[in-house]
């Protein structure tokens, strides 16, 4: 990914030129987008070594929590499930209602 090349004193330097509220707004919104795409980047390559675990222990397509076969139809519709479809609704129903 790029990275930018602005100084890091562009927000000062933009506010002093740009009298235009909406101009200013722009511009701080492009900033803040800059900012939160390292991290999402940083969270999905998280999430890729979370999936690829399963695929390298051997338990890929294995439900955790009962031992059960995931099922296809599943891991296509959702690759990184690691719970049958009943196991999944197990947990949503405790955690609804344990909070």
């Amino acid at each position: 990914m790029e990275k930018s090349c602005r100084p890091a004193g562009r927000r000062d330097a933009v506010e002093t030129r740009t009298a235009d509220p909406s101009d200013r707004a722009s511009l701080e919104e492009d900033d803040t987008v800059e900012l939160r795409v390292p991290d999402r980047e940083r969270k999905l390559l998280h999430k890729i070594d979370e999936a690829l675990a399963p695929i390298e222990r051997g338990t890929y397509g294995w439900c955790d929590e009962t031992g059960e076969a995931i099922g296809s139809a599943r891991l296509i519709a959702w690759p990184t499930a690691t719970l049958t479809v009943a196991a999944q609704q197990r947990r949503e129903h405790r955690k609804r209602f344990t909070g």
